[in-house]
């Protein structure tokens, strides 16, 4: 598999970029400063950036609560991200959408999503738009494996494969529906539920950056082909709790210290690459120290920045054509 060296570098710079953020978001959210809940993508990295990698600004994705990863994947700008979980009027949002509702159209990401399941049906939207438009565009609706018992979920593969949408249903397995074990509350298996639409299966190892990208690339395009909706099974693990203040006593003693120390998608992107000659470790540390400055900078005016006024709550709510 060739990558071309700009992708590797800008695929390393949202990793971090995600993984500082969602660190960063962790400590300033115990201060009591950020409005409502914040969910963390720490030690996903690698499937949100893998899957976007192979996407262009025309392309479409849909989230889930546990949005911010996917939201720079796509290119979200991370100042206006800051101020939006502020709930700051200088957010991506103007400060009404928060955590779980941070979306931008410019860049196709039409939305990180409070409501389990809620991101399948509007992908099957997208990607009719998509179909109808001829633009060559795909859809790519994130859910986790929660998600996958949701009635809407299930209505959307079904719906994608009589229509034939070009859409990817990238399933993120992380093991847990909040604290319950995709083991007990999961029946059959997703390989299983792609199969019963009639829906092509992949599946990939999520803490490996070039897994992802490689498996991401030829659901793509074979959504991209006009061939319908395929499903991606992402396996991977979340560092921190469902929600900031989980205490994550559901969780094997040893589990999270383990996904951290061999199965950290960042160290073992640096491994690769550095290994193989592909890149330095200094170019890799120059992008650590450009994204700590930038985190910092988002966070210091996102606090500086003025809260929406009451006159702008009917503002942006809905699209005149």
């Amino acid at each position: 598999m060739q990558i071309a060296r700009e992708t590797l570098l800008r695929s390393y710079r949202a990793m971090r970029t995600i993984r500082d953020f969602e660190e960063r978001l962790h400590v300033e959210f115990a201060t009591g400063e950020i409005p409502g809940f914040v969910h963390l993508y720490c030690g996903e990295e690698a499937s949100g950036v893998g899957v976007c990698a192979n996407l262009t600004d025309n392309d479409t994705i849909s989230s889930t609560h546990r949005g911010h990863g996917h939201c720079i994947a796509k290119g979200v700008e991370v100042s206006g991200m800051m101020a939006e979980i502020y709930g700051k009027s200088t957010g991506v949002c103007r400060g009404k959408g928060g955590s779980m509702h941070i979306a931008d159209l410019s860049r196709g990401m039409l939305g990180a999503n409070g409501i389990v399941g809620g991101g399948p049906p509007l992908m099957c939207g997208a990607a009719l738009s998509h179909k109808t438009l001829k633009d060559g565009g795909v859809a790519v609706a994130f859910f986790g494996d929660g998600a996958s018992n949701e009635g809407t979920t299930l209505e959307s593969l079904n719906l994608a494969t009589v229509w034939k949408l070009p859409v990817v249903f990238v399933v993120e397995d992380n093991g847990y529906g909040e604290a319950t074990g995709s083991s007990f509350a999961v029946a059959g298996t997703q390989k299983d539920r792609a199969a019963g639409f009639g829906m092509p299966y992949l599946e990939c190892d999520g803490s490996d950056f070039f897994a992802v990208y490689q498996t991401a690339g030829e659901a793509i395009a074979h959504a991209r082909a006009g061939k319908g909706p395929i499903m991606l099974h992402v396996h991977l693990q979340r560092w921190y709790g469902h929600f900031e203040g989980d205490a994550m006593t559901y969780r094997a003693a040893g589990e999270v210290a383990e996904a951290k120390r061999d199965h950290d998608c960042l160290e073992l992107f640096r491994k690769k690459v550095t290994e193989a000659g592909l890149l330095e470790h200094a170019e890799l540390d120059a992008i650590d120290e450009s994204v700590r400055d930038e985190i910092e900078s988002s966070v210091i005016a996102a606090k500086a920045a003025p809260l929406p006024e009451p006159a702008d709550l009917l503002a942006d709510v809905y699209v005149r054509y």
